[in-house]
């Protein structure tokens, strides 16, 4: 789904603000933000909504261990780990098919390139992600408690297709 797409804007984003405001607390504002931005991410393919559930649950979770663990060696390999597999997902469904040419091209191997479709937004989620887990590791802030928070900051819909950073 785009911005410009008539259902977004007759149907869905209505729908969406009238949720919203009939939502009184806090939590259930958030609780319906999380659900129409995942409803607007399956929108394009909804298998990378696991992608992006993992994505939230595990870099949250990462965060509670380093709050947790604050100032001990524990958050240095938390916050290791979780640049790692940041990057590492990055890697693998951005980057693996120019490396796989790449490495093609210089040895003269033939492995077969991957052919993996690139996630809607992966690179802006994965870097707030990492923002995150790099603040909550500096003490910049803290780390979030409630995952459904955590998760309606990095899957908002309005600014998770804006683009990388």
């Amino acid at each position: 789904m785009v911005f410009a797409d008539l259902f977004f804007i007759y149907v869905f984003l209505p729908l969406c603000l009238i949720c919203y405001g009939l939502a009184k607390k806090l939590s259930t504002k958030n609780i319906v933000l999380i659900v129409f931005s995942l409803i607007f991410y399956a929108w394009g393919e909804p298998l990378w909504i696991l992608l992006l559930l993992f994505s939230s649950f595990f870099n949250w979770f990462i965060g509670i261990l380093i709050g947790k663990f604050r100032d001990t060696p524990r958050a240095k390999l938390a916050v290791g780990g979780g640049i790692l597999v940041d990057i590492l997902l990055l890697l693998i469904f951005k980057y693996s098919a120019l490396i796989v040419e790449n490495l093609n091209a210089v040895s003269g191997a033939a492995i077969p390139v991957p052919q993996i479709t690139l996630p809607i937004g992966i690179s802006f989620y994965t870097f707030q992600a990492l923002s995150y887990v790099i603040d909550v590791y500096r003490g910049t802030v803290a780390a979030q408690k409630n995952p459904i928070t955590f998760g309606t900051y990095i899957a908002l819909f309005p600014q998770l297709i804006a683009g990388p950073i």
